[in-house]
C-alpha cells in the first residue's frame, strides 16, 4: 500500500541523490580550464551542499522505512524522531531556499549566480538537477507523510545555527581567498550584504514555518495532541 509506495520513493531518490553526490563534483572537475571546483567547491556552494543533505535525509528515510518493517515503530524511535527533525529544521527548508534563491537571482541576471559559461560545463538537466527537481522532491515528501516538528523555537534556533555557519562559511573563503563564493555577493557594499544574509535568513524562516503549516494542513487530523505541542 502507501507505506510500501513511500518506501520505494524515498529509496529511489535516494539513488538519484547519492547518482548527483557522486557525478557532479566529478564531471566539474573534469573542466579543468574552468577552475570552478577548486578551494573545495564541493563544500561551498550551498547547491551541493543541499545535494550531499538530501542524500543523507533520504538514507535516513530509508534506514527509518526498513527498521520499522524489522522492529517495529516503537523500537526506532530516535531515528524517526532524527529523521523528522533533520527534514523539518534542515532538508526542506535548504531544498526549497536554493529553489527560490536561485531561480530569482538567475531570471534576474543570470550572471549573478550561474554564469552562462557553466552552460558548457554542466547540460541543462544537470542545472535542474541541482536547482529544480529538488523542490518537488521535497514537496511530495511532505504530503507522503506526516513530519513530528519541533516546537517553534528549537526548530528557528537550528535553522539560525546553520544559516550563520554557512554564512560564516562565505565570509571566510573570501577572507581566505579574496573571492566570493557567489558574484551577485562581490556587487554588494558591507550594508548589502548584511541586508542581503539578513533577508535570507528571514527567507529561510518563512518556509520552515511554511513546511510546517503544510504539514499540519495535510496531516493535522492524524497528529497526536503530543505531536502538536509548540
Amino acid at each position: 500500500g502507501m507505506r510500501t509506495c513511500t518506501c520505494l520513493y524515498h529509496f529511489l531518490v535516494l539513488n538519484w541523490y547519492i547518482f548527483l553526490n557522486y557525478y557532479i563534483p566529478r564531471h566539474g572537475n573534469e573542466q579543468k580550464e574552468y577552475k570552478i571546483f577548486q578551494d573545495g567547491a564541493q563544500w561551498k556552494y550551498l547547491t551541493l551542499l543541499n545535494l550531499f543533505l538530501q542524500a543523507f535525509f533520504f538514507g535516513v528515510a530509508c534506514l527509518d522505512d526498513v527498521l520499522k518493517r524489522i522492529k517495529g515503530r516503537r523500537n526506532i524511535r530516535f531515528i524517526t524522531a532524527f529523521r523528522d527533525l533533520l527534514f523539518t529544521t534542515l532538508a526542506f527548508p535548504v531544498s526549497t531556499f536554493v529553489f527560490l534563491v536561485f531561480w530569482t537571482i538567475f531570471l534576474y541576471d543570470r550572471e549573478l549566480v550561474y554564469p552562462k559559461i557553466l552552460d558548457e560545463i554542466f547540460p541543462i538537466w544537470m542545472n535542474h538537477a541541482m536547482h529544480t527537481f529538488i523542490l518537488p522532491f521535497s514537496l511530495l515528501e511532505v504530503v507522503l507523510r506526516p513530519h513530528h516538528y519541533p516546537s517553534k523555537k528549537t526548530g528557528i534556533t537550528l535553522l539560525a545555527a546553520g544559516t550563520v555557519a554557512y554564512i560564516a562559511r562565505v565570509l571566510w573563503i573570501y577572507s581566505e581567498t579574496g573571492r566570493w563564493v557567489y558574484p551577485v555577493l562581490g556587487k554588494l557594499s558591507p550594508l548589502g550584504l548584511t541586508v542581503f544574509f539578513s533577508s535570507s535568513y528571514f527567507l529561510s524562516v518563512s518556509i520552515y514555518l511554511f513546511g510546517e503549516k503544510i504539514n499540519c494542513w495535510k496531516w493535522g487530523h492524524m497528529m497526536q495532541p503530543w505531536m502538536k505541542r509548540k
